[in-house]
């Protein structure tokens, strides 16, 4: 099964070349323990939510930008055996300080469960973030799954779902603390990859006007209410 480790963070929007740049240097280690795709996307679209949303995910400050970003592997032994090399790795050592604030990043791995669509030239994304109860694992994919027929018939040429896997809890921000999770609850990694925002734009009007997606709220498998979720433009994709 394919394993996706997902990242956000807050960027002082200043520092977006100094950013490209530190990912950038990054790619030639991450693809030599076995990452197959990592990319970076820079907020463009990014709501404010009435319980949460990105930005509190991440405790973003009135100069910064939301990044969600994601690096796949094709399987968990290889994820693992690159965790452990890529902190091991001398180069760690020598590249430039980030230009973020590391403890505000948010990480974590997520087994993927439904990939639907090839992908193809991608200029903009969707990315969700959400908790869902862990008895409801099943009734939620099974949702998506439908979900992702629509979303692919309006203009989305990758759906991706994942299901936490190893999501650390951490000191100043987590994806449990980012999605409100409660006990019982674990952390859902998604995006959405479009050809162009004026796809994305029109397709995600007529999702939501599509009859198929008209789920009553009493048979939601989750509280959509905490689902975070944002457009975010690509700046690497490697």
């Amino acid at each position: 099964m394919t394993i996706v480790q997902g990242f956000l963070l807050a960027v002082p929007t200043a520092n977006r070349q100094a950013y490209v740049d530190h990912a950038t240097e990054a790619v030639p280690m991450f693809k030599q323990y076995g990452a197959t795709r990592m990319v970076e996307t820079w907020g463009d679209d990014v709501p404010e939510g009435k319980i949460n949303d990105f930005h509190g995910a991440v405790l973003r400050e009135a100069n910064e930008t939301i990044l969600f970003s994601w690096i796949e592997y094709p399987d968990r032994a290889t994820y693992d055996a690159a965790v452990t090399s890529i902190r091991a790795d001398p180069r760690m050592e020598t590249m430039a300080p980030p230009p973020f604030d590391g403890k505000r990043m948010v990480y974590g791995a997520f087994d993927v469960v439904i990939e639907d669509g090839a992908g193809g030239p991608m200029s903009y994304v969707d990315g969700f973030v959400l908790p869902v109860p862990d008895a409801n694992r099943d009734a939620y994919f099974d949702m998506a799954r439908a979900a992702s027929v629509v979303f692919r018939d309006h203009g989305v040429t990758r759906y991706v779902e994942g299901w936490g896997s190893d999501v650390p809890r951490g000191k100043a921000t987590d994806f449990y603390r980012a999605a409100h999770a409660e006990d019982g609850e674990s952390i859902v990694f998604a995006w959405l990859e479009w050809p162009d925002k004026a796809t994305r734009d029109a397709g995600m009007k007529a999702v939501s006007d599509d009859p198929r997606m008209k789920t009553p709220p009493a048979d939601m498998p989750f509280d959509a209410r905490r689902m975070i979720f944002g457009g975010f433009a690509p700046i690497l994709d490697a």
